[in-house]
This record gives structure tokens, sequence and C-alpha cells, in this order.
């Protein structure tokens, strides 16, 4: 939920900032066509039709469609209970239609779920979280998982990946989790899985993602990636050297 600026392209050298940070839009090292397929199933999963769970999880965010695509979900039937998460970050970024000043963004979804026809009893609320991390981490001190063996879980696409492997390691009697999700614009820019390819603003946030799975799954935050792109190891070896950001 930072706003980092973006860097240029090309293979991170040890020392570097960009090394030493994961910007959203860090340098992209050259992509075959194989790795740009790999990239798509890893950070946006692979494409599956989500079915009825247990309840929604909603990860935060300032994006209109976090509550609409929550909506949405909700009117079709995948899910009755629906967690919503998210605090104020004073680092990150807002989206442009963001009016809400310093609230909550739980709060802020919570009430449009509600004005949309939510039940008020269906929506369980974490107010404090600033990532994705703490979006789990929190939530976990508001609802009880124990009683949850599938979700659906609502964010932005080429954030799945990361987002499922987050839910996947801290919340270990999950049988089924299956996203719905948005595709989020940047820079005019719309990025999903069947374009990410075709601007400079996808590639840089795809690759950044994919980062960040590596990182993360290798301290421990997330479900580690079972099988990540060999020809691209020497790429992330610099991140992994210096696993901040």
């Amino acid at each position: 939920m930072t706003g980092d600026t973006p860097s240029g392209s090309g293979h991170p050298t040890e020392g570097s900032p960009v090394a030493r940070h994961i910007a959203r839009e860090p340098g992209v090292p050259p992509l075959a066509p194989d790795h740009a397929r790999r990239l798509t199933e890893i950070v946006f999963l692979p494409e599956t039709v989500p079915r009825p769970a247990d309840a929604l999880f909603v990860f935060g965010g300032t994006h209109p469609r976090h509550w609409q695509t929550a909506l949405e979900a909700y009117r079709r039937g995948l899910g009755g209970v629906l967690v919503v998460t998210g605090g104020h970050d004073p680092g990150g970024g807002q989206h442009p239609c963001w009016r809400y000043g310093d609230e909550p963004q739980a709060h802020v979804i919570a009430r449009h779920l509600v004005e949309g026809g939510v039940p008020r009893s269906a929506v369980v609320v974490e107010d404090r979280s600033t990532n994705t991390l703490e979006n789990v981490l929190f939530a976990r001190n508001v609802f009880d998982f124990s009683r949850v063996a599938s979700l659906v879980f609502i964010g932005k696409s080429h954030a799945a990946g990361r987002q499922y492997r987050t839910l996947r390691r801290h919340l270990p009697g999950l049988v089924h989790c299956w996203p719905f999700t948005f595709n989020a614009e940047y820079q005019g820019a719309v990025v999903g899985r069947h374009n990410w390819m075709r601007t400079d603003v996808g590639r840089r946030r795809v690759w950044g993602e994919y980062v960040r799975i590596l990182v993360y799954g290798r301290r421990g935050d997330i479900e580690p990636l079972a099988q990540p792109i060999e020809d691209l190891d020497p790429y992330v070896a610099p991140y992994l050297d210096h696993p901040a950001g």
C-alpha cells in the first residue's frame, strides 16, 4: 500500500536501491512467451470459476471496485458472511475516487456493502491493517476462521497470487480458496491476465508481484512458490539477498 516510484528496466544490480526495496513497478528483465505464460498463472492464478464458500474475504484498498466486486460476489451467492479488512495507511497511495480522508478502508467498504443490501450482521470488520499480510493476520482477531473450510477472496487481479498464498499460509484450515477479482488501472492502462504484457506498467506490476511472492515466501510471510521460473532466478537473486520492502 505504499506509493513507490517506478525504476528503470533491466536487471537490478547488487547493492542498488531496487535490489534492496521491491518497488511497485520495478525494472523488468527480458521475458519470453513461456515466461509470460507462467507469470500469468503464478501472479493471477489459473483461471477458475469460484463456487459458493463459507465466507467472503475482502482485502483492503481504496479502489471502488473493492466494494463493488464484493457486492457482486455476495449477490451471486458466493458467500453469506463478509470479512472486510483495511485500516488507514498514512504512507499509502489512494485511488483518485477516494473521498473519505483518513477513514479506515474497511469502514468505507462495509458502509457501501450495507447500502448495497448486505445485512450489517453479515459484515465483520477489521480496521487496523495496513498491508496484505496484516489484512489476514488481524482478521483472525475478529473472526473465527476455524469454522471456515472454503473462502472466496476479493482484491485486485494482479495481486491474487500473493493474496492466495497469504491466506493459505495463515489460515491452515482452508480446504478451498478461490479468487473473485477486478482489474486495476494504472497510468491509463488496465492490468489484467490477458493484457498485462502489452504495456510497460502492466509488465512492471506483474513482475513486482512475482518478486514479492518469492521474497515473502522465502521469509515465511506467505506460502512459498513450489516451482519458481528457473530462467528468471538471476533477476530475482538480488531481492532475495536484500529481502526488504
